[in-house]
């Protein structure tokens, strides 16, 4: 009579698929849903000539997501809807040049920022004068800048649109415009000899971070592709790349 098969090898093919689904589970990339709003040139903003998203922060994202092992993918959301759609879990994360504030941070989550803390400036056609900061003043709505001037209680005039904000200025609706300096040293460029930065600084944020849900183990993980990012020069690589050489740094 033959004796009964040993059961070794049957347990050794077990345990060996158990240990390959264990290896493919932890080599699996998350799936990631980002939010960002597309109008925010060169932050982040729809290249014409593709119709997809691009600028700093697409190219940083998808850094970001590579580093921290995420597949990520991305999606247009109207600005002023990004934190009740992100707690309401239409996304899972913000990438939109949002300034880290105590008020939103009560809100929702932030990573460490991925831009440094810079002051916002007033910019104004070029031979305004600084007195042109203290004219009339536009701003966009739903922003750090529009929320400065409610806390103050000064008039402002209020734009949905950053191009519409552009256009009032140089008409001569409105004298100046309250931006952050990152957008301020890209529009140099753009519209070399036209504008200025006129009048007082204004520090208003702590720098711009990745807006997660609460608890989220996102940020932690986004929070370790920063570093990252950061000690290799990648990130300032970057800033300087889509900003330009005078864009403040880590």
């Amino acid at each position: 009579m033959a004796l009964p098969a040993s059961p070794k090898p049957l347990l050794l093919i077990i345990g060996a698929l158990i240990l390959a689904s264990i290896l493919s589970l932890a080599c699996r990339s998350d799936s990631v849903l980002i939010a960002t709003d597309g109008s925010y040139h060169p932050f982040n903003f729809i290249d014409e000539s593709t119709g997809e998203i691009d600028g700093l922060e697409r190219e940083m994202g998808d850094e970001l997501c590579r580093r921290a092992n995420l597949e990520c993918e991305w999606t247009i959301n109207e600005w002023e809807d990004m934190i009740p759609d992100l707690r309401a879990e239409e996304f899972d994360a913000i990438i939109a040049g949002m300034s880290i504030t105590p008020e939103r941070d009560q809100l929702i989550d932030f990573t460490d920022p991925y831009y440094p803390p810079s002051p916002s400036v007033y910019l104004a056609r070029t031979g305004a004068g600084d007195s042109a900061a203290q004219g009339i003043v536009g701003a966009m709505e739903e922003t750090i800048h529009s929320d400065y001037f409610q806390a103050t209680g000064r008039e402002y005039v209020g734009f949905d649109d950053p191009d519409g904000r552009l256009e009032a200025l140089f008409s001569g609706e409105i004298d100046a415009i309250l931006v952050d300096r990152g957008y301020a040293i890209e529009k140099f460029t753009e519209l070399e000899g036209r504008i200025a930065i006129v009048g007082p600084e204004v520090p208003l944020d702590e720098g711009l971070g990745i807006g997660v849900r609460e608890d989220s183990p996102l940020r932690e993980r986004f929070n370790e592709a920063i570093a990252s990012m950061k000690e290799d020069g990648t990130l300032n690589d970057l800033l300087r790349k889509w900003v330009g050489e005078e864009s403040d740094t880590f």
